[in-house]
């Protein structure tokens, strides 16, 4: 059986559906001081851009550390749980927000500098709140972690961030902060 749909019946469900979210902003500070803007994936990572632009929304970004900065390869940050400034910075990188862990969205997205991915562990769907901004290509990272955006502007912000010292990256000291992250439809 054929379903015909009206003009006005598909105008009615454009409206009713959820704004999709065209980029975020994320002011920094720290020893980066500035703006990113990232243009974030829809038509990639649906499941994914809608956590994030919902936790950035609720304001569960804001105050939240680049915990895990390693030279020549990403920034890490988005620790909802740990992640906050004034923390246990010990802690930071263990949390995820309130909400379940995301069923991968892999694409044929490459990680190039600039590129914005999912961050996880070991199970591939076990993504979350945490996400991470290349300076450089990751070829390996391709197919195995999901993309969820990319920096349109304040690249240079993105590499001025703090790098870690400790182990596996772990920012020593004062981490840069995101100070607010937010939404723009």
């Amino acid at each position: 059986m054929l379903k015909f749909v009206t003009a006005s019946a598909l105008a009615l469900g454009l409206l009713s559906a959820p704004a999709l979210a065209k980029e975020i902003t994320i002011d920094v500070a720290g020893v980066a001081n500035g703006t990113i803007t990232i243009d974030l994936l829809e038509d990639v990572a649906p499941g994914h851009v809608e956590r994030i632009t919902a936790l950035a929304d609720a304001g569960a970004y804001d105050g939240i550390v680049f915990h895990r900065v390693i030279d020549g390869f990403m920034a890490q940050t988005g620790d909802v749980e740990n992640g906050r400034i004034g923390g246990d910075m010990r802690m930071a990188g263990t949390g995820a927000s309130d909400r379940s862990d995301l069923e991968a969205e892999f694409s044929d997205v490459s990680f190039e500098a600039g590129v914005v991915g999912m961050a996880r562990s070991s199970d591939p769907n076990s993504a979350n709140s945490q996400f991470f901004i290349m300076f450089a290509p990751a070829p390996h990272l391709n197919g195995q972690y999901t993309v969820v955006g990319r920096v349109t502007d304040g690249m240079d912000v993105v590499n001025a961030i703090k790098r870690g010292k400790g182990r596996n990256g772990a920012v020593i000291g004062a981490p840069d902060v995101m100070t607010k992250v937010t939404v723009i439809e």
